[in-house]
Parts: C-alpha cells; structure tokens; sequence
C-alpha cells in the first residue's frame, strides 16, 4: 500500500484527561474533532516525564535502553549527558529509505543535532523556561538572534507556524514523497505562559476550587465511558 503521511504532536507533561476529548474542562475542539473521527486509548502507557518519553517515542526503545533514564543499575538523564547508543536511530533515519522527508517543529531534548537525526527541516525552541521572547532557538540547526521582548512572539503558535510552513512546502515542492511531521510542543510543561486573551478565558474556570473541579471531570469521564472506577478519597494534606 502507500506508505501514509504521518503527524506525531507531542504534548509535553500533559495530563491525558486534561483535554476535552478526556474530560477535561479547558476547551481543545480540535483534539476533540480528532479523537470524535478516530480512537482514544483507555488502557496505555508512558514514562509521564518529558526526555524519557522524546526518547522512547523517537526510537521505539525503553528509555532506559538508550540512556534517558535511569535505574539503580543503569546510568541516564538527560540530553547531552548520556550519549545514545548506535544501534538506536530516530525513526526519521528509518523511514527515508522509504522515501518520507521528515520535519521537526517544536522541543527537542534528544541527543545529537536534529538534521543529523533525519529530519529534512527543524525549528528548536531550547528555552524550556519561557514562551514569550525566546533567547535559545535554531532553524535548521543553526542558532538564530534572540527575539526581543515587546514583541508578540509566542512560542506555542511559532512551533505551530511553522509546522503549517513545513506541510505547505511539502505540498508544493515534494507531492509525490510521504511526510512525518512530528510537531512537539513545549506546553504544558512548567512555567505555564499563556497569552492574555486565552488567560482571561479561564480567569474564573477554577473558583470553584480543585476539589469540585476534580469530582465534576471524573462525572465528564464516566459519561464518556472512559472509566467506572470510584472517585478516590481525598488523602488529608
């Protein structure tokens, strides 16, 4: 058959019952459209930390099995402090022979420079402690100047752009090769930065307090039919 267009979007840290198609309160209609047409997983796994999970996901590995995670007996950690073992490339690498061209959009926090990974073209956000005005990013591996404050740069929607950019080039120059897009976000991982508008959405969403915020998306994820557990007991602290 032809080998199908592929689009991986990462969430970084998101908690699976945070978007609306899980049950969650925040509005994301688009997720939700794609879950309505397609599946959600109700029984799955995964290392519930941001370079573990890049890791595993890039290259099919545990973790562990190529240094980004440790056990008592395996060393591990993060990007640029364990180096991943030959035998482990990204899928990108794998899926050329086939004829895909690759493109990152988004974090990184693998080892090794992107290009070199496969990818046909990349845009790096590398400072994961900010949204607005990043200082660290490279677009096609090379460093790029730092975006001025004041400006109304903000990262969720650059690493969107240009994922949107990437597709469109795509489409124009290379109709006839599949694509793997693999669009990762720094959000939601800490410091949550969020435009003004979309925080004057929700300024008041949660007033109610966490606890009836809690019990009303667990009543969302029963009418969804995604569990039939019990709601669990508040423990004291």
């Amino acid at each position: 058959a032809a080998p199908p267009n592929v689009l991986i979007i990462l969430a970084d840290d998101l908690g699976y019952s945070d978007v609306g198609c899980y049950g969650g309160e925040i509005k994301t209609p688009n997720l939700d459209a794609l879950a309505e047409n397609g599946l959600r997983f109700t029984q799955f796994y995964n290392t519930c930390r941001c370079w573990p999970t890049r890791a595993a996901l890039m290259t099919g590995y545990y973790a562990q099995q190529v240094g980004r995670d440790a056990l008592p007996q395996v060393p591990g950690g993060a990007a640029g402090k364990h180096v991943r073992p030959d035998w482990a490339p990204l899928l990108p690498e794998l899926l050329k022979p086939y004829g895909y061209r690759s493109y990152h959009s988004g974090k990184w926090h693998i080892d090794g420079k992107i290009l070199d990974a496969g990818f046909d073209r990349s845009l790096s956000m590398e400072d994961h402690d900010r949204f607005f005005n990043p200082k660290r990013w490279t677009l096609d591996d090379q460093p790029q100047q730092a975006i001025e404050p004041g400006s109304d740069h903000y990262v969720t929607t650059a690493i969107a752009d240009h994922a949107i950019d990437c597709l469109k080039e795509h489409a124009a120059q290379h109709p006839e090769q599949p694509f793997f897009q693999y669009l990762a976000f720094t959000s939601p991982h800490f410091p949550l930065h969020a435009p003004a508008e979309d925080i004057a959405k929700y300024e008041d969403r949660y007033a109610a307090g966490w606890d009836a915020i809690r019990k009303q998306r667990w009543e969302r994820m029963k009418e969804l039919g995604l569990i039939n557990s019990p709601l669990a007991e508040l423990e004291p602290e």
